[in-house]
């Protein structure tokens, strides 16, 4: 499967779907343990049963049924990475990410249907794709309203050649493929989270609850994360305090004291997306997670699981920001709303 396929089909997997520093919360247990870690802050995150899945009538299909999971303690970045971290990582590397390498013909024409004619050279360019928010109100069921193909959009020019990452270091990276996020992890000596990792994570100790801080309304009292306010997608007030990302750790901790586990950027997660995984028999969620390479002529899962939300989630439209919310989109995928954490199991 490759990029031009998230092109094509108009886009995401993600898009069918989607301040001022506060006091912290008190904590959940007495002291906090964290790990050294040159780059991202590790928290130790104890290990335990939980009920996975969604808390009201209000989640999706995919989200059911609850089940109950049991997972051993492991080490959680923090925070989403960011550019900074990002940077260090090419730095020392080489690394080039997926939508700075252009897509060749023939990898093109595999992806579209038989027949079609040859596509023009311009969507043959590196680049990737960027918000653009229209001026009015626009229908939900057509996300080519605001998303678009940008040449030139990469991690270190988020939305064009015009851009740049100057004065954002402590943003979450974006436009990183799954790949991208697969070999930062590697070699940080991490990996990617599963998705019942994530979501143990994301709940903080808390049972039965909304979102990571508790029940409390996403609009009620102050800003919780950084989310879409007003009328999506061409009308952000910004009752949060930001347009679009926010530097990370703008908002509190929930009580694992990770931050941005609601809003801000999906995160993408070890496994391939099964709309129907919670309700196979044997399921298991593998604590490493599933990691077979995609076969075209295998009918199975094509899309990876992110988990979170983003700054483009709302009531209205997207409510990602749940802790039992699932999304995916295909590993290829860039998105200017789509980055990444790691953890790293117990030895």
């Amino acid at each position: 499967m490759n990029r031009y396929y998230l092109y094509i089909s108009i886009l995401l997997g993600t898009g069918a779907a989607c301040g001022n520093s506060q006091q912290r919360p008190p904590q959940a247990k007495d002291s906090i343990i964290t790990e050294t870690d040159t780059l991202n802050k590790m928290v130790l995150i104890p290990g335990g049963a939980f009920s996975m899945g969604a808390d009201d009538s209000t989640g999706m299909p995919d989200e059911l049924p609850k089940h109950t999971v049991q997972l051993d303690s492991f080490w959680m970045d923090e925070h989403e990475v960011t550019n900074t971290e990002f940077a260090a990582f090419v730095a020392a590397t080489g690394y080039v990410t997926t939508a700075e390498k252009p897509i060749s013909k023939e990898e093109l024409m595999a992806a579209m249907p038989p027949g079609s004619p040859e596509p023009d050279s311009s969507l043959m360019a590196a680049g990737s794709l960027v918000f653009t928010p229209p001026s009015h109100a626009v229908p939900f069921d057509d996300v080519s309203q605001w998303w678009k193909f940008v040449a030139g959009a990469s991690w270190r020019h988020p939305e064009g050649p015009q851009s740049d990452i100057k004065g954002r270091e402590n943003e979450p990276v974006t436009q990183v493929s799954w790949q991208d996020a697969q070999a930062f992890a590697k070699w940080a000596g991490k990996r990617l989270p599963t998705e019942a990792e994530w979501e143990y994570a994301a709940r903080g100790g808390l049972k039965g609850q909304l979102y990571p801080w508790g029940d409390e309304p996403l609009t009620t009292g102050k800003p919780k994360a950084n989310t879409w306010n007003g009328n999506f997608p061409y009308r952000n007030t910004q009752t949060d305090g930001f347009y679009a990302l926010a530097p990370v750790k703008t908002y509190n901790p929930n009580r694992y004291y990770l931050y941005d586990m609601s809003g801000n950027v999906w995160e993408w997660c070890a496994d391939w997306y099964d709309a129907g995984y919670y309700t196979k028999e044997g399921n298991t969620h593998n604590p490493a997670g599933p990691d077979k390479g995609y076969d075209p002529a295998d009918p199975g899962p094509d899309k990876r699981v992110i988990r979170g939300g983003s700054f483009m989630c709302s009531d209205e439209y997207c409510r990602g920001y749940r802790v039992s919310a699932r999304m995916k989109t295909t590993p290829e995928s860039g998105l200017s709303n789509l980055g990444f954490r790691c953890v790293r199991s117990i030895k």
